[in-house]
């Protein structure tokens, strides 16, 4: 039988597993995991038109069952040695399991006494994101003439090249945020967004980034920077007019237009030997 999966994933990467009882812990009765809407209609004789909707935020909550106060004790240590969490949920659909994630926060846990063997702990989350997506999906990148495909997230070396292809179709349910890093040496790169084949937008950089730097750019809503990492790993604020050309002419945020054929190009006044580019697909529900 398919069963639902679901874990925890702080900003190092490291995971809490909430789907196994070999491993002591299991969430059970989980509530709060589609959305709603708050509507606001306004009569017009016998009928009602509607004025306003606003999604609401969502508070996943359950029962988190331990087999020990060890594990207990493993648990909250976790979060508080934690400063994102991810909540990962692993969906079984007919054609294979999708994973999806939500940014959240603890609301509280409730500990209880052990009751045979495992200990039965309410839990509440706050939701800080929508549902989303990471390196589930397939992009082809278009280096001149041959075909390759890489994974969503792709961090490959080319020689000879100074533009990166990267074609996406966002089929979520919003726009959809982007992350772009360049690693140098890379000089004035560019940024350009292609919609059904126009130009639709374009971030062009005055600026050389030196080798073993990087360029970070990234657009989600609560995230949005314009950044220089240092060779130390420092990270330098480079949303600044000197930087940016035609700084008062753009549009700096560049996020993917719904169910529209989409392209991303990466290109520099030199070859783009090493970049990165993550695309977060967004859903209300899953």
């Amino acid at each position: 039988m398919k069963v639902r999966r679901f874990l925890l994933e702080n900003e190092k990467g490291q995971q809490f597993k909430m789907d196994n009882l070999d491993e002591g812990c299991f969430f059970v009765s989980p509530t709060d995991l589609g959305y709603s809407y708050k509507i606001n209609f306004v009569r017009l004789q016998n009928s009602f038109i509607e004025n306003n909707r606003e999604l609401q935020q969502k508070n996943p909550k359950g029962t988190l069952y331990f087999k020990s106060y060890d594990k207990v004790k493993e648990f909250i240590d976790y979060i508080e040695g934690s400063n994102k969490i991810k909540f990962l949920y692993g969906v079984p659909f007919e054609a294979g399991e999708k994973i999806y994630y939500r940014d959240v926060a603890i609301i509280k846990l409730d500990k209880t006494e052990k009751t045979g063997i495992w200990l039965a702990c309410p839990i509440e989350f706050a939701s800080t994101s929508l549902w989303y997506e990471e390196n589930t999906t397939v992009y082809t990148i278009k280096p001149v003439s041959n075909e390759i495909r890489w994974d969503f997230r792709w961090d490959s070396r080319f020689t000879d090249y100074n533009t990166r292809n990267l074609q996406h179709i966002n089929t979520g349910h919003v726009e959809a945020p982007i992350l772009i890093e360049f690693t140098g040496k890379v000089i004035n790169p560019k940024i350009q967004l292609y919609v059904e084949g126009k130009l639709y937008q374009e971030l062009k950089f005055n600026i050389t980034i030196n080798e073993y730097e990087k360029l970070l750019y990234c657009t989600k809503e609560n995230e949005f920077y314009i950044n220089k990492q240092n060779t130390d790993g420092t990270l330098e604020d480079l949303y600044d007019l000197d930087i940016i050309k035609d700084f008062e002419k753009i549009d700096e945020v560049i996020r993917l237009p719904q169910n529209k054929s989409c392209e991303l190009r990466l290109t520099a006044d030199n070859d783009v030997l090493n970049a990165k580019a993550t695309i977060w697909t967004y859903y209300k529900a899953v």
